[in-house]
């Protein structure tokens, strides 16, 4: 059984990659988002790994189109910067 195949770490990026995409797509909220990527990284199977995508239509890899491709990251990189803020100020908000 496939689901039972141990992940390896480019089956973990590309699912986290996946799941950047979901994000920027308006699917996942940042919260959603930290979370199943925590999952992603620890995932030991590819079972692991579908378990963190099973609710997500699959979509091709990001387009040809270096426009899109470029907005996308740039609102993935925007969507990471921004979660990593939330996280130090409530870090601070906690122990400073």
């Amino acid at each position: 059984m496939e689901f039972a195949l141990r992940a390896s770490d480019a089956d973990r990026e590309q699912a986290v990659a996946e799941l950047e995409r979901h994000t920027a797509a308006g699917r996942l909220s940042l919260d959603e988002f930290e979370e199943r990527v925590t999952r992603a990284l620890a995932a030991l199977t590819r079972g692991d790994l579908a378990a963190v995508l099973h609710d997500l239509p699959v979509e091709p890899p990001a387009s040809a189109d270096p426009h899109r491709t470029g907005a996308r990251q740039l609102a993935v990189a925007f969507l990471l910067a921004a979660s990593t803020i939330v996280m130090l100020a409530i870090l601070l908000a906690v122990f400073g």
